[in-house]
């Protein structure tokens, strides 16, 4: 009998979901403040607060509906944790995306004409070998793996998402990442034109687009770190940051950026897009942290969204790093994180 050693990060059996399951920031705007971030549940009024939660993505117009194509991939057996998982219609219709409006209804209402081919992705600056891929790169190029991960929002909400992609690293080392290299700078695309968030600024939440994130160098190589270009199964949708957008499933959700068009390679500490819209609370790092609040709220629990309506789910504890502590606990020895957060 093969006995397979099980990580921290691997969550138990006993939580498992159906296969029938497996198959089916809050607004910071200039002026608005607490009150419009104590409704993380609300969606536009065209749709009602609850539909987002009894509708199947899978049901809509498909003449409206921005169609998904299968993908093929193999299960990497060290991520595919037991842990239930969020039902794919949540997953496509409740997201924090700006660049398509505020609302978490705004990106899968606005973002299903949005097109992703033609696409170019940049790898630049410090390395040897600068590198430019289009759209069918990104699907054949690489091989694509399974990884089940958990996501948590920094809105104190959680998610687990069977994503589709390949390692960050298999990405950069083909680039050839130069020695003096210390940061890694990721730019998502600037389409005003399709992104009606980029268009206004009041769409938007005030936002200076394009989005920026970024990670050390040590954190791009982690081989957690995933660039995804799928979920469920088949390709993402604009909504969930297609075509390719970044997973890093130990930081709060905002660090993983969509629709990514540029990967800059530095040896500056790029300032990230809510880093600089509030400094006080929201750090480079970023990392899921229980001891360490926002401001205005505790991280110490989440809402894991699940099977059944949200309100009934019933909140627990977060885990340090998001239960990925035995991975990456190392690439932060020596550093104070209720200091650097």
């Amino acid at each position: 009998m093969l006995i397979k050693h099980t990580k921290k990060s691997q969550l138990k059996e006993s939580q498992i979901t159906s296969e029938s399951v497996y198959k089916q920031r809050r607004n910071i705007m200039k002026g608005v403040g607490l009150a419009a971030l104590s409704l993380p549940f609300a969606k536009t009024a065209s749709a009602g607060v609850f539909d987002i939660f009894t509708s199947n993505s899978s049901e809509s117009s498909e003449s409206s509906t921005f169609q998904r194509t299968p993908l093929s991939f193999t299960k990497n057996t060290n991520f595919q944790s037991l842990t239930s998982l969020t039902p794919e219609s949540k997953v496509l219709e409740y997201n924090n995306f700006y660049e398509f409006g505020t609302g978490k209804g705004d990106p899968a209402e606005y973002g299903q004409q949005f097109k992703v081919d033609p696409w170019s992705l940049t790898i630049d600056g410090l390395v040897d070998n600068p590198i430019t891929l289009n759209y069918e790169d990104l699907l054949k190029k690489f091989d694509i793996e399974e990884r089940l991960y958990r996501m948590r929002c920094v809105e104190a909400w959680s998610m687990n998402i069977p994503w589709l992609g390949f390692t960050l690293a298999s990405l950069l080392k083909q680039a050839g990442v130069k020695s003096n290299a210390k940061f890694v700078r990721f730019e998502t695309v600037y389409d005003p034109e399709q992104m009606r968030g980029q268009k206004s600024r009041f769409v938007g939440s005030s936002i200076n687009f394009p989005y920026v994130e970024g990670l050390t160098i040590a954190e791009a190589m982690n081989p957690l770190v995933l660039m995804s270009v799928g979920l469920y199964g088949k390709t993402l949708a604009p909504q969930n940051g297609a075509p390719i957008r970044l997973v890093v499933p130990w930081k709060y959700g905002f660090k993983s950026i969509k629709s990514v068009v540029k990967i800059t390679v530095t040896d500056k500490a790029p300032v990230n897009t809510w880093q600089a819209i509030g400094p006080d609370e929201y750090g480079f790092f970023a990392n899921v942290n229980p001891n360490v609040d926002h401001p205005r709220w505790s991280q110490a629990t989440e809402r894991f969204i699940g099977e059944g309506n949200v309100f009934q789910q019933s909140r627990k504890p977060t885990l340090m790093f998001n239960g990925y502590e035995e991975e990456v606990a190392d690439l932060y020895k020596g550093i104070n994180l209720s200091r650097y957060f």
